[in-house]
C-alpha cells in the first residue's frame, strides 16, 4: 500500500497555497501528535483550541489526519488512533452550544486496505427527548469536492476560513441541518467520507469511512452511548447519498454488529453513469466532472484510461479543477461537453474500461437489511429519477427489503433537500423510538413535501433552536 494517501493529500496545488498562507498568517497553533503503536484505544483527548485561534487546515494538520502508515494499519477498523476536542461555529463564527470532538481512526480501502479516516463527533447539551438512550446518526454531509480543506471536520469548526471564501458551501449550508438534527436531541457523527485522496463519489471507500465512523463513536467514552447496541440512523443528500447508500449495502457484511434501525437518503446518486450522460453540455457538468476525478483517485484502471485518452484541454481543465471545494468546481465548465475531452471512438461512457469502473461505484450490488427512506425529485435536474426508480425497483425484487420511496414532482435537486428534511428526520424519530418500519415497499407521489402537514412541527422546533442557538441557547436540551 505505502504512503499513498500522504502523497495523493499533498497534490496541493496553487489554491491550497493561497488559502494555507491567508488562515494562517499570524497564528500559531499546536498539532495533535498521533499515538505510537500500541496505544489503546482510550487515548488521552487533546483540549479544543482557543476560540480566537483559528484551526489548521487539514493539509496543514498532518499529524492528526496522516498518521504513520504502521499506526494505521495496527489498528482494527473503526480503532480510534487520536482525538481532540473542537469548536463549532455557525457561518465559522457564531459559537455552538455542543459538545464535539475530532476523532481519528484506522478504516479500509475498497481493497481492504488500511487508511486513516476522521469523523466529528457532536452531543447535545441536554437529554434526549424521551429519556432514554440517546440515539446516533451518521450524517453524510455532501461534500461534492476534492481539496481535504472542504472536508465537514474543517468547514463545521469556529475560526475556519469562511466557506464562502473556500467554496465548502454545502457543508456551510448543512450544518444548519445538523443543528437540526441535534435539536431532537441525537448524537452525531459527521465523517469526512472522502477519506485522505478526496475521493469525491467514489462509494465503496465512502461506506466503509462511515461505518467505521460509526465504530469511532460508540467507542469514544465522552459521547456516553450504549456500545454497540445504540440505535444508529445514517442520512444523506445528493453527494452524501452515495456513502449513505453504499453503506446501507455493505453493512451486513462489512460491519454486522452495528444496530442500524434505518436509512435515509434524497437526491440519489445510484449511477454515477447516468449523472455524466445527464450532466454533460448541462448545468452540472462541472460537479460531475470532478466527481469523474475523485472516483479516478481509488480506481487506478480509470485513471489510467484518463491518463491514456484525455486531451490537452482536458487535462487543464482536470489540473485546474484538482483541490478545489464544491462551489468553485461546479463554477468550472458548466454546460461544456466534458466527454469531449477524452479522445475515444465513439461515447467514452460506453467503453469498457469506464463502464466497468462506473459499475463498481455504482449502487444496487446487494439489498440493505435495513428500513430505507428514499425521496427524491421528479424533475431533478442534476440527479436523474430514473436511476433511483431502478435502484428501489432492484431492492424491492427482494421480499425482505424494506423500502418507503417518496417522489415529489414539484422540487428540483437544491429546493428537495430543504423541504423533505422534516419527513426524513420523522421517519428516523420514529426509527429511533422503536415504532416498527413498514415491511415491503411502498412508492409515493406528492406534488410538494412541503404540503405534508406533519413535518411543519418539525420546521418551527428546528427554526427556534437554530435561532435560540445562535445566542448561545444549547443546543438539544
Amino acid at each position: 500500500m505505502g504512503r499513498r494517501w500522504t502523497t495523493d493529500r499533498q497534490r496541493g496545488g496553487l489554491a491550497i497555497a493561497v488559502i494555507a498562507v491567508i488562515g494562517q498568517i499570524g497564528l500559531s497553533a499546536p498539532a495533535s501528535a498521533a499515538p505510537d503503536e500500541g496505544v489503546p484505544t482510550q487515548v488521552q483527548v487533546q483540549p479544543a483550541l482557543p476560540p480566537a485561534v483559528a484551526p489548521p487546515l487539514p493539509e496543514l494538520d498532518q499529524a492528526f489526519y496522516e498518521p504513520p502508515v504502521g499506526v494505521v494499519e495496527a489498528r482494527e477498523p473503526g480503532e480510534i488512533i487520536a482525538a481532540r476536542a473542537v469548536n463549532l461555529g455557525t457561518l465559522n463564527l457564531i459559537p455552538t452550544n455542543v459538545d464535539a470532538w475530532q476523532i481519528s481512526y484506522r478504516s479500509n480501502n475498497a481493497a481492504g486496505e488500511a487508511i486513516p479516516a476522521v469523523t466529528t463527533v457532536i452531543k447535545p447539551r441536554g437529554d434526549t427527548r424521551d429519556g432514554g438512550p440517546r440515539p446516533l446518526l451518521s450524517f453524510q454531509m455532501a461534500e461534492d469536492s476534492l481539496g481535504s480543506y472542504c472536508a465537514p471536520s474543517y468547514v463545521m469548526q469556529q475560526g475556519a476560513l469562511p466557506w464562502l471564501v473556500t467554496g465548502a458551501a454545502t457543508g456551510g449550508t448543512q450544518f444548519l441541518e445538523v443543528q437540526a438534527a441535534l435539536a431532537q436531541g441525537w448524537a452525531l457523527s459527521v465523517p469526512d467520507h472522502q477519506g485522505p485522496n478526496s475521493s469525491f463519489a467514489s462509494g465503496p471507500v465512502a461506506a466503509r469511512i462511515t461505518l467505521d465512523g460509526i465504530r469511532a463513536a460508540e467507542n469514544f467514552e465522552p459521547m456516553e452511548l450504549q456500545g454497540r447496541s445504540t440505535r444508529v440512523g445514517l442520512l444523506g443528500y445528493s453527494g452524501g447519498s452515495i456513502p449513505t447508500g453504499h453503506a446501507a449495502e455493505i453493512r451486513q457484511a462489512y460491519a454486522p454488529e452495528l444496530n442500524i434501525v434505518g436509512v435515509a437518503e434524497g437526491g440519489v446518486a445510484a449511477d454515477l453513469g447516468a449523472l455524466l450522460d445527464n450532466a454533460n453540455n448541462a448545468l452540472g457538468a462541472g460537479i460531475v466532472a470532478a466527481g469523474v476525478i475523485g472516483v479516478s483517485r481509488e480506481d487506478s484502471e480509470l485513471a489510467g484510461f484518463i491518463d491514456q485518452h484525455i486531451n490537452p484541454a482536458g487535462r487543464a481543465l482536470f489540473a485546474a479543477k484538482d483541490n478545489l471545494c464544491m462551489l468553485w468546481t461546479s463554477a468550472a465548465v458548466p454546460f461544456l461537453n466534458i466527454k469531449g475531452f477524452l479522445d475515444v471512438p465513439g461515447d467514452p461512457v460506453q467503453h469498457p474500461t469506464v463502464r466497468a469502473a462506473l459499475s463498481r461505484a455504482a449502487m444496487g450490488k446487494s439489498v440493505p437489511d435495513v428500513p430505507m427512506y428514499i425521496y427524491q425529485s421528479n424533475p431533478d435536474w442534476l440527479v436523474p429519477v430514473g436511476p433511483v426508480n431502478k435502484l428501489v425497483d432492484t431492492y424491492c425484487q427482494d421480499p425482505s427489503a424494506s423500502v418507503v420511496y417518496t417522489r415529489d414532482h414539484f422540487s428540483e435537486h437544491v429546493s428537495m433537500e430543504v423541504v423533505a428534511l422534516p419527513s426524513a428526520l420523522l421517519w428516523l424519530r420514529d426509527r429511533f423510538a422503536g415504532v416498527p418500519a413498514q415491511q415491503g415497499c411502498s412508492t409515493f407521489d406528492a406534488g410538494s413535501m412541503a404540503l405534508d402537514q406533519r413535518t411543519w412541527p418539525v420546521w418551527v422546533d428546528a427554526v427556534g433552536e437554530l435561532v435560540a442557538g445562535l445566542f448561545g441557547k444549547p443546543i438539544g436540551t
